[in-house]
């Protein structure tokens, strides 16, 4: 807040003038970080970065509310699986997972009404292991990700 002029200011307040940092070198190397590209190199173990990845796990677990589990054990770790393969399917077009990539999930791994043992089993341990995760999260390819072709017949 700046002071009214009818105050009187003492020798120690006064601002004074600060000393100016000089120009950039043009010379000088750039900073490491930024000489590689934007995006990490592809390969085994290394993800699929998408904006706000992390709604993913709310949309799986308000998906996954209206199921019922023989084993209740199972919902913490399909639920992860879910949100996981949601977030993969929406960085493959860099945006943010939505209902419908949970649904096509769901739709892959025949989820729907009650989920038994077996059909939990792929997901099994995924809670607790992140090598688990990378490793069920690359054994999925990109093609049964992708939406599936509409065909209408007149």
């Amino acid at each position: 807040m700046t002071q009214p002029t009818f105050v009187p200011v003492t020798a120690v307040g006064e601002v004074r003038p600060s000393m100016l940092t000089p120009p950039a070198e043009i010379a000088r190397p750039a900073k490491a970080g930024l000489v590689r590209g934007p995006r990490p190199r592809p390969g085994a173990n290394m993800g699929t970065p998408a904006p706000d990845a992390g709604y993913a796990l709310g949309l799986a677990a308000r998906a996954l509310h209206e199921l019922d589990f023989e084993n209740e054990h199972d919902r913490h770790d399909v639920e992860l699986g879910v949100a996981l393969l949601a977030a993969k399917r929406a960085s493959l077009v860099s945006r943010a997972p939505t209902r419908d990539d949970v649904a096509l999930v769901l739709e892959h791994f025949g989820l729907d009404g009650a989920v038994s043992r077996a059909q939990a089993r792929p997901f099994a341990g995924l809670a607790h292991s992140y090598v688990a995760q990378r490793r069920f999260v690359d054994a999925i390819g990109e093609a049964d990700l992708r939406p599936r072709e509409v065909v209408t017949r007149y």
